[in-house]
């Protein structure tokens, strides 16, 4: 297998005390074809020490950039453009693979690799006490769409996705100005009906949520990036295949953090052309803004 098929990407912000496992876990790799590349989003740790280290090591394909903070998302950017593999792998700093991961991923893209229409491929992630994350797919190697499968499919949690890297290079994240958090589901609903993807029921991923990490930061993370979360709301508002009950939610959310980012309710109602959707929602976002705006000042972290 060429090692040019696939990249494993991980961006990282204050956490080598992780690393090293997700490390030890790509030197297990049953198939040594692929490149690790390690961006490091602005760390004042021993990242830098660690990456100079497994350089020296030399037993990975290993690259290493740094850049100033700017959040997950502007890092993947970083990366992405610079990668030249056929499939990219994104995977946490403070998650870590099965041994059989890459072996199992080029086994897929072997089987599909030349099949048109597809951007890439879906496995699962399991916790560390061997569980699935959430749930599996209804079916075996099920060819679909992100939204069809996933979303209108009420699958949730976090799956292991793995791109064609020429198509995820047309996709790159969008950056509003300082804010340092962007749901990467933004990108991949754009990708949802121009492309399909291979859902498997294979794990190829383990995570562990642990405490600093951008999962656990939650609420309080996605009010100081009020911008990009209107954003990710408008993308699923104006897919047509989005159903119904998604779109409440994201109505919801769209006015929530369009309050939360001082946008007045006239320009927000302007931006948005389920105007019957927008009134119907426009009552229960106020109040849920209310709450958590006392919520978090309470807490003196807005």
């Amino acid at each position: 297998m060429d090692i040019n098929y696939l990249t494993i990407i991980t961006t990282t912000y204050n956490r080598s005390e992780y690393l090293p496992k997700l490390y030890e876990s790509l030197k297990r790799q049953s198939d040594p074809h692929f490149r690790w590349l390690l961006v490091d989003d602005g760390s004042r740790d021993d990242t830098a020490l660690l990456a100079e280290q497994w350089q020296r090591e030399g037993v990975l394909d290993f690259r290493y950039l740094y850049k100033e903070n700017g959040g997950k998302h502007t890092a993947l950017n970083l990366g992405i453009s610079q990668i030249d593999t056929e499939l990219t792998f994104i995977v946490d700093s403070d998650d870590w693979l099965p041994e059989n991961a890459v072996e199992r991923i080029l086994y897929y893209h072997e089987k599909y690799r030349n099949q048109e229409g597809l951007c890439g491929y879906s496995f699962l992630r399991f916790y560390p006490d061997g569980t699935v994350n959430t749930a599996r797919f209804p079916e075996e190697e099920k060819i679909g769409t992100y939204v069809g499968v996933r979303i209108n499919g009420g699958i949730g949690g976090d799956k292991a996705e793995v791109f064609r890297t020429d198509i995820l290079k047309r996709y790159p994240f969008p950056v509003f100005g300082q804010e340092r958090f962007l749901p990467e589901d933004l990108v991949w609903v754009k990708m949802s009906g121009p492309y399909r993807m291979v859902h498997i029921n294979e794990c190829v991923y383990i995570s562990d949520y642990l405490d600093g990490g951008l999962t656990k930061s939650g609420r309080r993370m996605k009010m100081r990036s009020p911008l990009g979360m209107m954003a990710r709301s408008a993308v699923y508002l104006k897919d047509p295949t989005v159903n119904i009950r998604t779109k409440c939610k994201m109505m919801l959310l769209y006015q929530i953090y369009g309050r939360c980012a001082g946008i007045s309710l006239k320009k927000l109602r302007g931006t948005v052309r389920m105007d019957w959707l927008y009134q119907l929602c426009r009552f229960p976002a106020w109040i849920l803004y209310e709450e958590w705006r006392r919520k978090y000042e309470q807490r003196n972290v807005l």
